[in-house]
């Protein structure tokens, strides 16, 4: 994590407290794009004339835009300095945004969707960045949760909004809605971030280098994988309430309310857990999630058990500040492609689990199977966590000996 420069130590708390909710209004814009197309899965693939599977394909394609994207704009956004890159970004996402309000066809949508998902990793690994630099030493941690609390109020908040807005209007106003509050976001961030010209910039290359260790893959890997399966079951929440449960489509807002804030406590308790456990937090985690997910398709008869099940199911949230403390630890010298790889990763998951529910939907099991296979997901981000495990623990023994 950066140390506060003797720039930023000058700043006014009024000043940090400006410039943190700045790139958190980002952060909530980028929850709320992300996420908004889940809740509208039913009007979008009723305007295109495709399936929910098929729009589950958007999601992907967002996700794997987020995946190309975080490395890439980290690597050529170096030699930059963060207020112009995080500029740049946001604006990029406007536009991302906008083009998907706009477009005419299902294959116009799914390019936007991946041009939208291109600076979201990014984004987040430098605001968290620039939040950490604001703060004292003790602080920083604090910091950077604020900046992921606008994701996490973007699934409370800003989902069920941009549901309720696609349903009573169009889903391409959901869309919009977004674009608005990114073009807003750059505004901001250039109206409070000050040009800091004393921050410290690290080369592309040595990034790279310092990336490319064991300890930075295997959190990443957990992330990828063990994480799938609640996008997994959150992507087909709608149909699953609609064809499962059978209920009216004004219950998919507050179904959508009920895991944002399911998502909120996630956030808070994983930061908790990882202070009291460590890195033995996210294989509590991932065990808890294992069962959840494994017991969602049987409450998905119920809406009221459904909506018990949404809750614990976005719990998992929790492995999101786990595992971006845990490469805070380990990632030196690669600290901005780390930050932005953290986000690559847990969408790569958003890329995988909608891909592997939409099979087995597509394969005639019911569409709360997605329970079923997002367990399976978590158990394998268990194996590669007790891997990691060992790893870590074998590099403490000689320590100790010594």
């Amino acid at each position: 994590m950066p140390e506060p420069s003797p720039a930023t130590a000058n700043y006014s708390r009024q000043k940090i407290v400006l410039i943190i909710l700045s790139l958190a209004i980002g952060g909530f814009g980028i929850g709320t794009g992300e996420f908004a197309i889940m809740g509208l899965m039913p009007n979008v693939a009723l305007d295109f004339g495709i399936t929910e599977p098929q729009v589950g394909h958007l999601i992907s394609a967002y996700a794997l835009g987020v995946v190309v994207g975080a490395p890439v704009l980290a690597i050529f956004g170096a030699q930059l300095f963060r207020k112009h890159l995080l500029i740049a970004l946001m604006a990029f996402y406007a536009l991302g945004n906008f083009a998907s309000a706009m477009a005419g066809s299902y294959e116009t949508l799914m390019v936007s969707r991946f041009v939208a998902g291109l600076p979201h990793g990014a984004y987040f690994g430098v605001a968290a960045l620039v939040a950490a630099s604001l703060v004292p030493l003790n602080q920083r941690a604090k910091a950077v949760s604020f900046i992921m609390m606008g994701l996490a109020l973007a699934l409370l908040f800003g989902n069920p909004l941009a549901t309720l807005l696609g349903q009573h209007l169009e889903w391409r106003y959901a869309f919009g809605f977004v674009a608005v509050i990114a073009a807003i976001t750059t505004v901001l961030v250039f109206v409070f971030l000050p040009l800091n010209r004393d921050e410290v910039r690290h080369s592309s290359l040595s990034e790279l280098r310092a990336f490319n260790s064991p300890k930075i893959w295997y959190p990443l890997a957990i992330g990828a994988v063990g994480f799938a399966g609640m996008f997994c079951v959150f992507s087909y929440l709608a149909p699953t309430l609609l064809n499962v449960t059978q209920v009216e489509p004004i219950w998919i807002p507050v179904a959508l309310f009920v895991f944002g804030l399911g998502g909120f406590v996630g956030n808070i308790l994983g930061g908790w857990l990882f202070d009291r456990f460590q890195f033995r937090s996210v294989g509590m985690i991932l065990l808890w999630a294992a069962v959840v997910l494994a017991l969602f398709p049987l409450a998905a008869g119920s809406l009221w058990s459904i909506l018990i099940a949404c809750f614990v199911v976005a719990l998992m949230v929790a492995m999101g500040p786990a595992l971006q403390t845990h490469l805070m630890d380990v990632a030196h010298g690669a600290q901005t492609l780390a930050a932005a790889s953290h986000h690559a990763a847990f969408n790569l998951a958003n890329a995988i689990g909608p891909w592997l529910g939409g099979m087995a939907i597509s394969a005639g099991m019911g569409w709360q199977v997605t329970g079923y296979v997002g367990s399976a997901t978590a158990v394998a981000g268990l194996i590669v966590f007790f891997v990691a495990q060992k790893q870590l623990s074998g590099e403490r023994a000689p320590s100790a000996r010594s």
